[in-house]
C-alpha cells in the first residue's frame, strides 16, 4: 500500500533530480511546501517558469543571462585582455563576488570526466576556441586603428590574451585543464594567447601535517617573494 499520495511522490521525485539533493533531503523540501502558507509552493513553480522561459545561455560566454550577450560580454568597461575559463554559471558568481577580476569568462558546462560520461565533445572546447579566435581578431583591430594615429615605431605591438584556467582542482578538472592546454598549442607557439592557472596550496588555517604531497608540492611551486 503506498503511504504517500501520487502527487507527493512525483514532487520528491523532481526534487531528487536536484545535484547533491538525496531522497531524505528532497522528501523535507516537499513537506516543506505542504506545511507552508497558502501559495508559498505556487510562488515557487511561478519563479521556476519563468525563469525557463526567460532565461537563456549568452552567445558569446554561455554564462546564463536574459538577454542574448550577458551584462559582463556587454560591459565596456571589463579587461577584454583576460578570459577566465570555468566549469559552470556559478563559479563566475563565485569570482564575480570577490571583486578583485575584471575580465571576461567563459563556461565550459562542465568538466572532462569518463568515468561519468563526460568527453570533450559533451563541453564547449569547440565554442572556446571560436570565442577566443573571434576576440583576438577583435583586439588587433582595436590595436591597428589605435596605431594608425600614432607613429610607426608602435607596429611591433601585438595583442596577447590571457586564458586563465579556472576549473576546480580535481583530477577531472585538471585533464580539463590539459586539454585545453592541447587544443590551443597553436595560439600559444603563434604567441597570440598565454594560458595560465590558479594558484593552488595551502588553505588558510591549514596545519602542514594534515596535507596530501599534491598540496604541498604546489604551494611550494606556487611560492611568492614574502
Amino acid at each position: 500500500m503506498d503511504v504517500l499520495p501520487s502527487v507527493v511522490k512525483r514532487v520528491i521525485d523532481e526534487f531528487g533530480k536536484i545535484p547533491g539533493v538525496g531522497p531524505k533531503s528532497a522528501a523535507r523540501m516537499s513537506y516543506h511546501f505542504i506545511r507552508a502558507k497558502s501559495g508559498e509552493a505556487r510562488k515557487l513553480a511561478d519563479s521556476l517558469n519563468e525563469m525557463s522561459d526567460n532565461i537563456l545561455f549568452c552567445k558569446q560566454c554561455f554564462n546564463v543571462s536574459e538577454k542574448e550577450l550577458c551584462p559582463i560580454c556587454s560591459s565596456n568597461i571589463r579587461d577584454q585582455k583576460k578570459v577566465c575559463v570555468v566549469e559552470e554559471p556559478l563559479d563566475v558568481v563565485a569570482f564575480e563576488e570577490t571583486g578583485v577580476y575584471n575580465g571576461l569568462y567563459f563556461v565550459l558546462g562542465g568538466v572532462i570526466s569518463p568515468a561519468d560520461g563526460i568527453s570533450a565533445r559533451e563541453l564547449r572546447f569547440r565554442e572556446l576556441r571560436k570565442f577566443i579566435l573571434q576576440h583576438i581578431e577583435k583586439l588587433e583591430g582595436e590595436l591597428e586603428s589605435d596605431s594608425s594615429d600614432r607613429d610607426k615605431d608602435d607596429g611591433g605591438k601585438k595583442v596577447v590574451l590571457e586564458i586563465i584556467m579556472a576549473t576546480n582542482p580535481s583530477l577531472e578538472g585538471e585533464a580539463t585543464a590539459s586539454y585545453t592546454v592541447d587544443i590551443l598549442e597553436d595560439l600559444i607557439r603563434e604567441g597570440k594567447i598565454e594560458i595560465t592557472r590558479l594558484a593552488m596550496g595551502l588553505p588558510t588555517g591549514a596545519d602542514l601535517e594534515y596535507a596530501d604531497r599534491l598540496t604541498l608540492k604546489r604551494a611550494l611551486d606556487g611560492r611568492r617573494t614574502f
